[in-house]
């Protein structure tokens, strides 16, 4: 009995032992487990210590609270391990914790669509058991880390929409359950990984928007699985493997806009799942294969912007399920297969675009009853418009520009009421718009432009409410603009240009309130602007030009703010324009030839963006505005034909980007400032007529792609700057009808692209440089006229075969004119009148008027005298020197015989008297017998006795006398 008590106190003994031992297992397993949570919550405060959260992600996220319910946190079933993070889309920025490596358990992490930065952990490598991982759309950078690849278990990777760096890791073929890899919108290079065959579960590859090389490789045949392989927009080069054709469970295929080249596999027919293939925009070529129609499941196919060629073999008759067909942008030819489309068809897309396809419209689409958008564009299709058109009902945008249609448009056109965009710009197409056209109730835009309809534009056309594009340019449209046109409530662009619209504009215009783009110009409008065109509010651009618009602009439209462009050049406004300089936005102004009047408002300052002023031709008073000095993106400058007053102002100097400045026939003054050398964009200056003074500033050298330099009719002075040769650019330079003195600087031959030259009426000396032979670009001109050049006419010129007129008149040029000149083929005007020119012309000038050589009395030769007759007359004209020396020698010879004979006289006289007076102290006769017994009479001079020998028988001769006389008078 005594033994009873012992055994129990044994027993119970034990019993206290394995409760106590119980216990503390219990405690260990409680102390571990809590050591264990308090880990997790632990690093999971430290990932969100590296984060920043704006939206509240985080606001659950405290010590005190069980982990397990904290935002976006996932735990296994026993609450004590984290399986799953999944922020997507918190809003939340920062870098990526290293610590979240320590989540040996976890299954899903989702950091997508945040604004996350830096690079992706290599740590992530050692989550053993994660199957998901969606990192994509961050901002994260750097190349995706190899570790990535010890993920075994993953099935899901998409990290894509970043800026990662670098190439795809080969360490990707290591992840076998691999079943989704997104790497799309990154910057990835690289090529694909051979190793990509070894996924064999993997269902989506897509590694669209990269950077990526090399050629598609064949080991892609080991992806059994996949669905959809997406790498359109890389740099992917080579052909198409044949061996994709092995991807039976293919759906998707995109591979738009690379390089691959060769030809489309016929293999590819073998993908009869495939819905999508997507091929454009490659280097393909060769013919579209047949055997494609076999794809029956396929929904949309694209091969545009390839180089395919061939006939059109694809036929919706076969591809039954195919909603789109894009062959845009090929070489393909011929027309549309005969037997394309059955009544039944699902096609509702069909686009044929820049082909060069041809025949009449293809009746065979008209079978396509589906067809909601078709587009046969810039082809060569031709014949008229079937009437038969309104066959398809559910027709939203007909499309046929740029081909060779003909006819009329057929009425039946009104009956497709799904009508909703008609271009039909660039055909030859004739006659009226049918009035049904007004039946078209979802109508949005009509394009006719740049064909040859004529007629009215009908009423019935402004019954289609919901217009908002009309584009009739370029036709034959007359009579008025529809009164109606104001019942257009959504009408954005209005283009009317090139028509023979006339009368005035409907008041009903200003009704259009959604109108931001009206074009009427070249066409016979006239009246004035309607006051309602003050509720235009949303016009950006306006063009009237080439009409008779007359009358004062309306004040009200000052209140149009969001005018961009605005164009009244070539009518008759008049009064000021200051309503059209009140929007702030304005970058073109063009109202050049009206009669607008008053000053430039200096309100034009305040469109800061105005690139374009054009104010030319108009009655304009006053200055410059300064204030133009704040346009700095003012490129086109037009102020000529005004009566503009003052100095250009130096505030425009600003304007950096300056093209063109023409402000020619004004009444300028002042000297032309250096500042112009500051504008390196400057094409064309032009300050001609007008009353500019002193020097042109050598500064103007720096302007080095000015093309034309116009300082003509001015009052400038001094020498022509060397700094001119640093205008290589140069087409054409006019300085005449100036007061510029000294020598052609003879850097003027690095002016290579010269084409016209003009230098007349100055008070230029020296030479004709020979480098002007150099200017082989010379054509319109070379006038040195009305100089002072002297010395001869360089052979050199003669090396201008392009030139056209030539004019040397009117300087003190002498010489013979250079043979070389006759080889100017080209020349048609030639001018070297007054000067002292001399020789013969060359023969290849006989065709010249006469006028071309005048007064240069040394040349000889057609179409002056001949140069024999000119020697014949003068044994070649004498200097002056010579002519001198001759006159004085005939005037000295004729005074020497007029003494002579005098002398002669004043002894003939003498001797008479002589004989006279002794014939009467002898009382003689007058007479004298001879001795035949003949008298002679004494005052005959037939014979008179010699003073020295009265009394000899002998007789002299009064012209032996006279010979005496002169040969001693000449001794």
């Amino acid at each position: 009995m005594k033994l009873i008590p012992v055994r129990h106190s044994a027993m119970g003994s034990i019993w206290m032992c394995h409760l106590f031992l119980l216990l503390s297992i219990l405690c260990t397993t409680f102390i571990a487990t809590m050591a264990n949570n308090a880990t997790d919550s632990y690093l999971l405060l430290k990932v969100k210590s590296e984060l920043v959260d704006p939206l509240g992600a985080f606001s659950n996220w405290f010590p005190t609270t069980q982990f397990c319910n904290w935002n976006g946190i996932t735990c296994a079933v026993d609450q004590e391990h984290v399986i799953g993070l999944n922020l997507s889309g918190s809003g939340i920025s920062g870098s990526i914790s290293v610590e979240l490596g320590n989540f040996t358990s976890l299954q899903t992490l989702d950091l997508s669509s945040n604004s996350l930065s830096g690079s992706i952990p290599s740590e992530l490598g050692q989550l053993q058991n994660l199957r998901i991982l969606q990192l994509y759309s961050n901002d994260l950078s750097g190349n995706i880390p190899s570790e990535i690849g010890n993920l075994r278990k993953l099935q899901v990777l998409r990290i894509g929409d970043n800026m990662l760096t670098g190439e795809i890791p080969p360490s990707v073929a290591n992840m076998s359950e691999l079943k989704v890899l997104a790497l799309g919108y990154c910057h990835l290079n690289g090529s694909i990984p051979f190793g990509i065959g070894k996924l064999k579960h993997l269902i989506s590859l897509d590694v669209q928007m990269n950077s990526i090389n090399g050629h598609i490789p064949e080991e892609i045949e080991g992806c059994e699985e996949l669905q959809n392989f997406a790498a359109s927009n890389n740099m992917l080069e080579g052909d198409l493997p044949s061996s994709m054709g092995s991807l039976k469970s293919l759906k998707i295929l995109n591979l738009a806009n690379n390089s691959l080249s060769g030809s489309i596999p016929t293999a590819l027919s073998h993908l009869s799942n495939l819905t999508y293939l997507n091929l454009l925009g490659n280097k393909l070529h060769g013919e579209i294969p047949s055997e494609l129609n076999s794809l029956i499941q396929m929904q949309k196919l694209d091969l545009s912007k390839n180089n395919l060629s061939g006939s059109i073999p694809l036929l919706n008759v076969k591809l039954q399920s195919l909603e789109t067909l894009v062959l845009s942008d090929n070489a393909l030819t011929g027309s549309i297969p005969s037997n394309f489309c059955l009544r039944g068809s699902k096609l509702q897309q069909l686009f044929l675009a820049r082909n060069m396809l041809s025949g009449k419209f293809p009746l065979e689409l008209l079978n396509c009853s589906s067809i909601q958008q078709l587009d046969l564009s810039d082809n060569s299709f031709e014949g008229k418009l079937p009437s038969i058109l309104d066959k398809l009902q559910n027709l939203t945008d007909l499309v046929l520009n740029n081909n060779s249609f003909v006819g009329s448009l057929p009425p039946e056109i009104g009956n497709i009421s799904s009508l909703e965009n008609l271009f039909l710009f660039g055909n030859f197409f004739k006659g009226k718009i049918p009035l049904e056209i007004g039946r078209l109730q979802r109508l949005s835009s009509i394009y006719l432009y740049d064909n040859q309809m004529s007629g009215l534009i009908p009423r019935e056309l402004t019954n289609c409410t919901s217009l908002k594009e009309i584009d009739f340019f370029g036709n034959h449209f007359t009579g008025p603009i529809p009164e109606t046109i104001g019942k257009l409530k959504d009408l954005v662009v209005l283009h009317l240009r090139q028509n023979d619209l006339s009368g005035p504009i409907p008041p009903s215009m200003g009704y259009c309130k959604s109108l931001q783009i009206l074009a009427l110009a070249d066409n016979m409008l006239s009246g004035s602007i309607p006051p309602t065109f003050s509720y235009l509010s949303e016009l950006t651009k306006i063009t009237l030009y080439n009409n008779s618009f007359e009358g004062p602009i309306p004040h009200s439209l000052s209140s149009l703010k969001s005018l961009k462009i605005i164009n009244f050049s070539h009518n008759k406004f008049s009064g000021s324009f200051f309503p059209l300089t009140c929007s702030n936005s304005l970058t073109l102004l063009d109202l050049t030839n009206n009669s607008f009047s008053g000053p430039i408002p200096s309100t034009l300052a305040n469109s800061r963006n105005l690139g374009r002023l054009r104010l030319g031709q108009n009655y304009l008073t006053g200055t410059i505005p300064s204030e133009f000095g704040q346009l700095t993106e003012l490129n086109f400058l037009d102020l000529s034909f005004n009566n503009l007053t003052g100095e250009v102002p130096p505030q425009l100097s600003n304007s950096k980007k300056m093209e063109h400045i023409l402000m020619n026939n004004n009444r300028l003054s002042g000297e032309i400032s250096d500042w112009l050398g500051s504008l390196q964009e400057l094409g064309e200056l032009d300050l001609s007529y007008n009353n500019f003074s002193g020097k042109v500033p050598s500064e103007l050298g720096n302007c080095s792609k000015l093309l034309k330099l116009s300082l003509h009719h001015n009052n400038l002075s001094g020498e022509i700057p060397q700094e001119i040769g640093n205008l290589t650019s140069l087409n054409v330079l006019n300085l005449q009808r100036n007061g510029f003195s000294g020598l052609i600087p003879p850097t003027i031959q690095q002016c290579t692209k010269l084409y016209e030259l003009r230098l007349s009426e100055n008070l230029l000396t020296g030479v004709i440089p020979v480098e002007l032979g150099g200017l082989a670009e010379l054509q319109v001109i070379l006038d040195l006229s009305k100089n002072l050049f002297t010395g001869e006419i360089p052979p050199s010129l003669g090396n201008l075969m392009k030139l056209e007129r030539l004019n040397l008149s009117f300087n003190q040029l002498e010489g013979k004119v250079p043979s070389s000149l006759g080889k100017l083929t080209s020349l048609h005007v030639l001018n070297l009148s007054n000067n002292h020119l001399e020789g013969k012309i060359p023969s290849t000038f006989s065709g010249f008027p006469l006028s071309t050589f005048l007064n240069n009395s040394g040349l000889c030769g057609p179409p002056l005298r001949s140069c024999s007759e000119s020697m014949v007359q003068g044994k070649i004209q004498l200097s002056n020197t010579q002519v001198a020396i001759i006159i004085v020698a005939i005037v000295f010879t004729s005074t020497v015989i007029c003494l002579v004979m005098l002398y002669i006289m004043l002894r003939i006289w003498c001797n008479w008297r002589k004989v006279t007076i002794s014939s009467a102290e002898g009382g003689g006769t007058v007479g004298h017998k001879t001795r035949n017994g003949e008298y002679w009479n004494m005052n005959s001079f037939g014979f008179i006795p010699s003073p020295d020998k009265q009394n000899s028988a002998t007789t002299t001769s009064f012209y032996n006398l006279k010979m005496e006389t002169m040969e001693n008078t000449n001794m």
